[in-house]
């Protein structure tokens, strides 16, 4: 099949090329608005070859759109209007709600595959693509109802190719559920990344101290702004009551140690830790889909 993927970084890169690894692309067309990222994604390989958006479009069998939310809002629409009756598109953005409404009425609305494949690293342009991106991560589909029967069974073949487990979600559900999990992260790291940098314009040693805890923690901070501040912005409802309640129990914390009550700072830190429980059950989860997935390739 022909794929165009737009949107040539991390996550369309790493889609490319396990895609070509797959055998699923027999021929993969890029189309980037950055000059540079469309030539070094040729030079890397993880496109045949770059076209304007026109034209790539016109015979695309598949068609990828990592881009950034507001740009996909903007996007999509003329996407739909282009692609061929039998195309599939697939958006991979990271809200839902302001993207399905964007193409709710689109006559070609069945044609997309509204989803979130939730793998990334801090890394962006071509070069962070690598294969094994998606390998046992979670990828949600939105309004699987408004999807025709062929563009799931075409879309699921990519998902499956990328070693994504997909799962189904309406929109709005998506959008709260992600504001807590991945949006507050991203904010809070960016915000302990400037805070750490506010410190350190007086105290020139303080990175001298920074172990492995900061690094991990503050990792996040080194993500696109060009990529998060729109995803921040169309998850505005959803994010700003996730920080009420992160800001909640920041103050929480920060009376409790003013107040020297170390047997009340003990119990949070201890309720806290039962995330341990929950992660670890994700992890074994995991682990038993891939097995399943495993024996399902060897039959």
């Amino acid at each position: 099949m022909k794929v165009t993927v737009i949107g040539l970084g991390l996550i369309g890169g790493s889609i490319a090329i396990d895609l070509r690894k797959a055998g699923l692309a027999t021929e993969l067309v890029g189309v980037d608005l950055n000059a540079e990222h469309a030539r070094k994604a040729v030079e890397l390989g993880l496109v045949d070859k770059i076209q304007t958006e026109d034209k790539a479009l016109h015979q695309a069998d598949i068609v990828i759109l990592a881009i950034p939310v507001n740009a996909m809002c903007q996007l999509l629409p003329a996407v739909l209007d282009a692609v061929k009756s039998t195309a599939v598109v697939i958006d991979a953005g990271s809200t839902k709600s302001l993207i399905c409404r964007a193409v709710a009425n689109h006559p070609k609305r069945e044609q997309l595959v509204a989803a979130h494949p939730i793998a990334g690293t801090e890394n962006s342009g071509p070069e962070a693509a690598f294969s094994g991106l998606f390998k046992n991560k979670t990828n949600i589909i939105c309004e699987k109802e408004k999807s025709s029967d062929h563009s799931l069974e075409v879309s699921m073949r990519v998902f499956n190719a990328l070693g994504l487990h997909t799962i189904f979600m309406e929109a709005e559900e998506h959008d709260k559920h992600v504001a807590y999990v991945s949006h507050l992260s991203h904010v809070s790291s960016f915000l302990l990344g400037q805070t750490v940098l506010d410190i350190e314009k007086d105290e020139k040693n303080i990175f001298a101290l920074a172990g492995s805890g900061f690094a991990s923690t503050v990792r996040l901070a080194k993500s696109s702004p060009e990529m998060w501040a729109p995803i921040f912005e169309q998850n505005l409802e959803y994010l700003s009551q996730a920080l009420l309640e992160y800001i909640m129990h920041l103050q929480r914390f920060h009376y409790h140690l003013m107040k020297r009550d170390t047997k009340e700072l003990n119990r949070i830190m201890s309720s806290a830790n039962e995330i341990r429980r929950v992660l670890d059950g994700i992890e074994l989860k995991t682990k038993s889909q891939s097995e399943e997935q495993s024996v399902e390739k060897q039959k």
